[in-house]
C-alpha cells in the first residue's frame, strides 16, 4: 500500500506550512501529493507551485471541479502540468455539489453521471491529442452550423495516459467510476463498513468494462493526529466532520450525510444536520459519535495507526492519503513521519 498526502485547500492561512509538508513528504517517499478546491483556491495552480518546488512526488487534484471548466480546458490544464512535473500529474475529478455548482458556477446540477461520463470521454480524446469532436447530451463538439472544426491538442503531456480519478460517493457513481477511471477518491472511510460502502460498486463498475481490480488505485483520504489521548484526537475532527455531514448540501442532497447513514448512524447523521442547518454548528459537532470519528480518521500511537493501516489495505486500499493534523507545522510534519513510521511497522511498505 501507497502513502499520499492531502493539503486541503489553500489559503486557509497554513499555505507556508503546507508548502514544507509537501517537501517532507517528497522527502520521505510518499507516492502523490493532492489539493483540492472549493469555491477558494483552484488546485491547478497550487499543484504547479508545489511541482516546482518537489523532486519526486506526484501532485493531483482532489478534484478539479467538472461546473468550473469546459472538459477541452481541463485537458489542457491537465497536459500542461504533466509536461512541466516531468509526468508527475494525476487528474482527480467531481461534480461537486449542488451550491457550489448552481451558486458558484451557475450550473445546473442535474444528470451528474452522465455528465461525468461524457466529461471524462472527451478529457481523454483531447489529452490523447486526438481531433477532438463528440456527440453527447451535454457536450457536441465542434458546435453545429457555425466556424468551429476539429482540432487537437498542440501541448504533449510527458505521458501518453494520464491517471484519470473521481471522487465518488454514491453507489453509482462508484460503479461508474470503476468502469471509466483509473483510480477512485474516497472520503469517510471506514475499514469495517468499505466492502458494503464502495468496494463492491467499484467492482461491479470494473467487471461492466471486462476489467478487474487490478491496477486500479483505491484511494481514500484518511486524517491522521498523533498522541494518546484518543477522545481529545477525536475532538480535532469534530467541526470537519460535522460540517460535511450536516452543512455540506441541502436536507435532501447530501451525499455525505447518506454515505453516514448507510455506515449506521442515520439517527446521529439527521442530528447532526438538523442542528448544522438550523446554525448551531457547535451542537452539530458535539452531536457527531466518537466511533464515527474514530472509524474514518487514523488516532493515536504509531502502533495503532498500523494495525488500522492493515485494516485498510486488507479492505482494498491501495492508496491511503494522510491529511497530517497538528497546531503546528513541527506537529504536522511529526504526524507525516508517523505514517510512514506506521507502514513500516505494518508491513505493507
Amino acid at each position: 500500500m501507497r502513502l499520499g498526502i492531502n493539503l486541503g485547500y489553500w489559503g486557509a492561512g497554513m499555505d507556508g506550512d503546507n508548502l514544507a509538508v509537501a517537501q517532507e513528504a517528497d522527502r520521505l517517499g510518499y507516492d502523490v501529493c493532492w489539493a483540492a478546491e472549493a469555491y477558494g483556491s483552484d488546485a491547478p495552480t497550487v499543484l504547479s507551485w508545489v511541482a516546482a518546488q518537489t523532486e519526486s512526488i506526484d501532485v493531483g487534484s482532489a478534484i478539479m471541479q467538472i461546473p468550473a471548466r469546459q472538459p477541452a480546458m481541463t485537458a489542457m490544464t491537465a497536459a500542461t502540468l504533466d509536461s512541466l512535473s516531468g509526468g508527475r500529474f494525476r487528474l482527480g475529478l467531481g461534480v461537486s455539489g449542488p451550491q457550489v455548482s448552481e451558486g458558484w458556477y451557475g450550473v445546473k446540477f442535474d444528470k451528474p453521471l452522465a455528465r461525468t461520463r461524457e466529461y471524462v470521454e472527451i478529457v481523454r480524446k483531447a489529452m490523447a491529442r486526438e481531433r477532438l469532436s463528440y456527440e453527447g447530451q451535454h457536450w457536441t463538439l465542434p458546435l453545429p452550423g457555425g466556424p468551429g472544426k476539429p482540432i487537437k491538442l498542440t501541448v504533449h503531456p510527458q505521458r501518453e495516459h494520464i491517471p484519470l480519478y473521481i471522487a465518488a460517493i454514491g453507489p453509482k457513481n462508484l460503479e461508474q467510476t470503476g468502469e471509466i477511471a483509473d483510480g477512485a477518491l474516497l472520503i469517510f472511510p471506514s475499514a469495517d463498513h468499505l466492502e458494503d460502502t464502495a468496494m463492491r460498486h467499484l467492482r461491479a463498475g470494473r467487471e461492466k468494462a471486462g476489467k478487474t481490480m487490478d491496477g486500479f488505485d483505491v484511494c481514500p483520504t484518511m486524517p491522521l493526529a498523533l498522541g494518546d489521548d484518543l477522545p481529545g484526537l477525536a475532538d480535532m475532527f469534530r467541526p470537519y466532520t460535522a460540517l460535511y455531514v450536516g452543512g455540506m448540501g441541502s436536507p435532501k442532497q447530501n451525499f455525505y450525510n447518506q454515505l453516514a447513514q448507510r455506515m449506521g448512524y442515520e439517527k446521529e447523521a439527521a442530528e447532526i444536520q438538523e442542528k448544522y442547518l438550523s446554525g448551531d454548528k457547535a451542537g452539530a459537532a458535539a452531536a457527531v459519535p466518537h466511533q464515527l470519528i474514530d472509524q474514518t480518521t487514523l488516532l493515536g500511537s504509531v502502533e495503532r495507526i498500523a494495525d488500522r493501516m492493515q485494516a485498510y489495505a486488507a479492505a482494498g486500499v491501495t492508496t491511503l492519503t494522510l491529511a497530517p493534523a497538528g497546531f503546528t507545522l513541527d506537529e504536522r510534519i511529526a504526524a507525516l513521519r508517523a505514517g510512514t513510521d506506521a507502514l513500516e511497522r505494518s508491513g505493507l511498505a
